[in-house]
């Protein structure tokens, strides 16, 4: 029988040395390698914010509608859904595009080519962070939104809206139907958000209220389910939503800021010939990629639950 030292000792030998150590696992680099290990506890970190958005979602009897919420777009643009964030999407992926034609040019030396495609994948990212500071600002300036108040909402019941003395007015609205409230002062949108954007005063609606925070409420009487019959006001919507929505985008973005950063940096350190001598096929260009891929690949999961559900 043969010893436990012979028998390491011809495995040794057999495995040309491969007992000595510094072989790389996975046959990666130990940079790539703990790249995918971040990815994958960042993974775990989204996916944790969006399962508490959708469990959050669907225990709430009523949620706003994104095709109502994200109509509008810069230049004007009202009642055109998806057009904005399509725009953003657009960018944000063809970024990736040309992510990889960057990683492509490192494999084979191109310093050139390195640089010329990281500087249209910074440009890409630069534009998608511009599409969602307008967003932001139109949401919050113009809409009202925060983190504590959302006057986007949908109406549980069908109704009919009163006037001051509690008659009929002839507007009706049907369950589930999507909302705004508005400032009493400023430029926002009417009360049926298809009708156009102006100033609204309570003047204006002769059945409006206006709250001790300047949002105008209508008085409306309720129609159908347990509350049947029931004068009721408008009220905000699910204040979670503002709250995630906030968050969730602001978190990506977050990602999407630090990857420009760091993109930058190593555009600059690839121009300045940093990373030619090592010939390794510019792998930190690859490493950045990784992390530039995952960033897209989130957002279209963010995507899908904010603005397609």
């Amino acid at each position: 029988m043969e010893t436990t030292e012979n028998v390491l000792h011809q495995h040794s030998e057999n495995h040309g040395g491969s007992w000595e150590g510094a072989a790389a696992p996975f046959n990666i680099s130990y940079g790539k390698l703990m790249m995918w290990y971040f990815l994958l506890s960042d993974a775990f970190t989204f996916a944790g914010f969006l399962i508490a958005y959708g469990a959050l979602r669907f225990s709430s009897p009523s949620w706003p509608v994104p095709d109502f919420v994200f109509s509008t777009a810069p230049f004007g643009i009202h009642d055109a859904p998806l057009i904005f964030v399509t725009i953003m999407s657009f960018l944000l992926i063809i970024s990736s595009v040309t992510m990889v034609r960057a990683v492509q040019e490192g494999h084979r030396e191109n310093k050139r080519g390195v640089v010329f495609w990281m500087f249209l994948t910074i440009i890409g990212g630069a534009g998608f962070l511009g599409c969602q500071a307008w967003e932001w600002s139109n949401l919050i300036g113009k809409e009202n939104m925060s983190v504590t108040t959302n006057p986007f909402g949908s109406h549980v019941g069908a109704g009919t809206y009163l006037d001051e003395k509690g008659n009929p007015t002839g507007e009706t609205f049907k369950a589930g139907a999507s909302y705004l409230l508005h400032k009493s002062e400023g430029g926002g949108h009417d009360e049926n958000h298809a009708e156009g954007h102006h100033a609204m005063a309570k003047g204006d609606h002769p059945n409006a209220f206006v709250d001790n925070d300047g949002f105008i409420h209508k008085k409306f009487k309720v129609t159908s389910g347990p509350a049947a019959g029931k004068v009721q006001m408008e009220e905000f919507g699910p204040k979670a939503f503002g709250a995630l929505f906030f968050f969730i985008t602001g978190f990506h973005g977050f990602h999407v800021l630090s990857g420009v950063a760091f993109l930058l940096i190593i555009m600059i350190n690839v121009a300045s010939g940093v990373y030619a001598s090592r010939k390794n096929g510019y792998e930190m260009v690859e490493k950045i990629g990784l992390y530039w891929h995952f960033v897209d690949l989130v957002w279209v999961f963010v995507f899908l639950v904010f603005y397609l559900f």
